[in-house]
């Protein structure tokens, strides 16, 4: 899904979590001109992101949001429900994600008014 994309002058970035920790995957990435903020296996074995990508400030910035996301995510599975839908096709569950989503960023928001008040 990458490789339309991977064609600029300039590098682009490509988040994703430890699974994609694969040397094979990483080289690939970096052949394409992709800069891969990829998490660190940090525990067993040796990591294939090294210090050219986590030297970078956008490296840090990028787990943090990866990690925002994953958080609503897991919310969302967990919370409202949906790590099984009891739903069939598409558009229900489209339906019922868009509600679940819905639920959570309206939990979320009295915290966001507070920070910017």
């Amino acid at each position: 899904m990458i490789e339309p994309r991977a064609d600029r002058p300039t590098a682009i970035t490509l988040g994703a979590d430890k699974a994609y920790d694969a040397e094979d995957f990483v080289n690939e990435l970096r052949l394409m001109n992709v800069m891969p903020h990829v998490a660190q296996k940090t525990s067993g074995r040796s990591s294939a992101i090294d210090g050219r990508t986590t030297r970078h400030g956008s490296y840090a910035v990028s787990q943090r949001i990866r990690k925002r996301i994953e958080e609503a995510f897991g919310w969302i599975k967990t919370v409202a429900g949906q790590e099984k839908t009891s739903f069939r096709g598409h558009d229900r569950v489209a339906l019922a994600f868009a509600f679940a989503a819905t639920a959570c960023n309206l939990v979320r928001l009295p915290k966001l008014i507070a920070e910017t008040g």
